[in-house]
């Protein structure tokens, strides 16, 4: 099987990689950007829910900046290898996407404004890749943590795909599951935009506005 093949499909779960016990490295406790934590259980009353929109860099960049956000972190969500590290997310062989952790107070944002971020700065058609970035570890993804997340993601979802299906756009394929087993990724990729001004962003999107 060709690696372009392997890294396109979800690799199976019987065939994903060992991975290992625990982790090999440590994550900061602290969101540089926010100086909040970006580990801790959510505060009472906050609400959390993780995105994958291609290159997790990027889309932190976006989210952290929004009104109501609390904190951010990037990690590997809807895999199956433990613990798994960067590289071995990148062969597609964990089953795993970059994923970006928001917790939010619902009092000053909504999770539906979320939503509307969330659909509008990626391309939700493009499967098991994300403009030039290939491979399923950067699909489309909403990890929810509550019920009404989910009615919600499907709700927008809903929504916005025939706002894009004229602009010949296919099906929205964002996964849509609960937040199981995830894990946080190395320290480097944490708030990596802040650190690196000039780093890589891939903002493919439809251009397409969410409906008010």
């Amino acid at each position: 099987m060709s690696f372009f093949k392997r890294n396109t499909a979800l690799v199976e779960p019987e065939r994903a990689l060992p991975g290992r016990p625990t982790a090999g490295y440590s994550v900061p406790a602290e969101n540089i950007v926010l100086h909040t934590p970006q580990t801790d259980p959510a505060p009472e009353g906050f609400e959390e829910v993780w995105f994958g929109t291609g290159c997790f860099w990027g889309t932190e960049e976006i989210f952290w900046q929004l009104p109501g956000v609390y904190t951010t972190a990037v990690g590997y969500a809807g895999g199956y290898s433990p613990n798994p590290t960067y590289e071995e997310v990148c062969t597609g062989g964990t089953g795993h996407t970059e994923a970006v952790r928001i917790v939010y107070d619902p009092t000053k944002t909504t999770f539906t404004d979320l939503l509307k971020v969330f659909w509008e700065t990626h391309d939700p058609t493009q499967g098991m890749r994300q403009g030039n970035d290939l491979g399923s570890q950067y699909r489309s993804a909403i990890y929810y943590t509550t019920d009404a997340q989910r009615a919600e993601a499907e709700r927008t979802r809903d929504l916005y795909a025939p706002v894009i299906k004229p602009l010949g756009y296919g099906d929205i394929t964002t996964e849509i599951a609960p937040l199981g087993t995830h894990y946080y990724a190395e320290a480097y990729h944490q708030q990596y935009l802040h650190k690196n001004p000039n780093g890589y962003r891939c903002h493919s999107n439809t251009g397409a506005p969410f409906p008010s």
